[in-house]
């Protein structure tokens, strides 16, 4: 609990030299995202009028800020997600949320190695690399013109459904093949369309997508956007979600038409990234288990 308290002291202090405000939004909501990477833990009242949902990221009401005019604006908040439990997840555990007006993904990521240094010290090497290359260098295929049997044998061969969609084919490959390749502090960006979630796509390649992830030696810490700000084009991708998050046979999410209507209204534009605070915990502490930094894991609450 110490070590923990250091590091948000840490993170207020880092973003207090930068003049980007805290903000607090609620745990409990009544829509969500509906990923089906990302399943939601929906909560029943006692009248069973309407479901509610226990937030897997603060995103859709700090992104109502920044429509709000807000401006930089970060959070440290517990979220929850449904049936992650092992080494590295938690069915509860803390995130740390910021969004830079003005950003891209790029100028973005530079910021978040800033804040790795100051919350861990020295780096290890950084190395940046495009997704496609990554992923053509460890797994040998193109991610973007690999067709379909291509993507589905390599998905099975590493003990995946090669039924899945083709951009869940994709994020399985690269967690198993790519992922455990990436030595040291590496930025891979500019992801696949198939896995855009909230981003927006580049515009000079519309196969790609404007998101960067941050890897210490293989274990992801942060996921971050050039946040989309066209809420037909967001719509869209909601109503894709909430199909395949249907064939799981969970309770779906209504779709958040308070975000959609912040994004009618003018979202700045801007970036966003997520930081898993208890990876940060466990880099520091040397531990490999996630329960080992909680003073109350799962199960023990």
């Amino acid at each position: 609990m110490v070590v923990r308290a250091r590091l948000r002291q840490r993170i207020r202090g880092f973003f207090a030299e930068r003049k980007v405000l805290e903000v607090e939004t609620p745990l409990l909501v009544s829509a969500a995202a509906a990923d089906p990477n990302v399943p939601v833990l929906a909560v029943t009242p006692h009248d069973r009028s309407s479901n509610c949902f226990l937030h897997t990221s603060p995103e859709h009401a700090m992104k109502r800020l920044l429509s709000g005019g807000f401006g930089d604006i970060y959070q440290l908040v517990p979220v929850f997600r449904d049936g992650e439990q092992g080494r590295q997840h938690n069915p509860e555990f803390t995130l740390l949320e910021w969004y830079r007006c003005g950003f891209d993904h790029h100028r973005l990521a530079d910021e978040t190695i800033d804040l790795l240094r100051c919350l861990l010290g020295e780096l290890p090497k950084v190395t940046r690399i495009a997704y496609c290359d990554a992923f053509q260098r460890w797994a040998a295929l193109n991610p973007l013109t690999s067709d379909s049997a291509e993507l589905a044998a390599a998905t099975a061969s590493q003990g995946g459904d090669p039924g899945w969609p083709r951009g869940v084919q994709q994020d399985y490959l690269f967690g198993t093949v790519v992922a455990p390749q990436l030595t040291g502090l590496t930025v891979v960006f500019d992801y696949p369309a198939e896995q855009a979630a909230l981003a927006r796509l580049k515009p000079a390649d519309p196969r790609l997508a404007e998101r960067f992830e941050v890897f210490i030696d293989g274990v992801e810490i942060a996921n971050g956007f050039h946040e989309l700000a066209d809420a037909a084009e967001q719509r869209q991708r909601f109503e894709a979600e909430r199909k395949r998050y249907a064939a799981s046979g969970r309770v779906v999410p209504p779709t958040d038409e308070r975000l959609l209507a912040a994004l009618e209204a003018g979202l700045p534009d801007c970036a966003g990234v997520a930081v898993g605070f208890d990876r940060i915990v466990m880099r520091v502490t040397g531990s490999d288990d996630i329960r080992s930094v909680m003073a109350f894991p799962h199960g023990e609450n």
